[in-house]
Formats: C-alpha cells, structure tokens, sequence
C-alpha cells in the first residue's frame, strides 16, 4: 500500500525529468544554432549558449544516475 506511492512518484518525476531533458536539448540546439549564425556574438548570447549546455548534460548526467531509458 505504502510502497506503491513511491514506485508511481518515480515514474511521474522520471517523465518530468525526460521532458526537461528533451526541452533543454531543444534550447541548446537552438542556441548552438544562433551562435553559429551571427557574425560576432556577443559575450551574452556564448554565455546563453554555454548555460544552455551545461543544463543539458546535467540533465542527462542526472538521467544515467536514475537509470532512465528512453522507449
């Protein structure tokens, strides 16, 4: 009775976190993408870039740790 909570609290948070994962890979592309076009970016828009790349790969770092696979 107790124990079923936690396994369908893990699954809730575990789709939380793939679809971070799946928005923050989204955002760094993006970035990735506006960096590449501009002639001379700002420190602003490397720093975003980078922001955005770190938030990814820990989310996926994060993701390993829970044993998270993608179906």
């Amino acid at each position: 009775m107790f124990f079923q909570r936690k396994g369908r609290l893990r699954k809730e948070f575990d789709e939380k976190l793939l679809t971070q994962l799946y928005k923050a890979r989204n955002d760094w592309y993006n970035q990735k993408a506006l960096v590449e076009k501009c002639l001379d970016p700002s420190e602003e828009i490397i720093s975003e870039s980078k922001l955005a790349e770190i938030k990814y790969f820990f989310l996926i770092r994060e993701a390993k740790s829970r044993n998270i696979s993608i179906r």
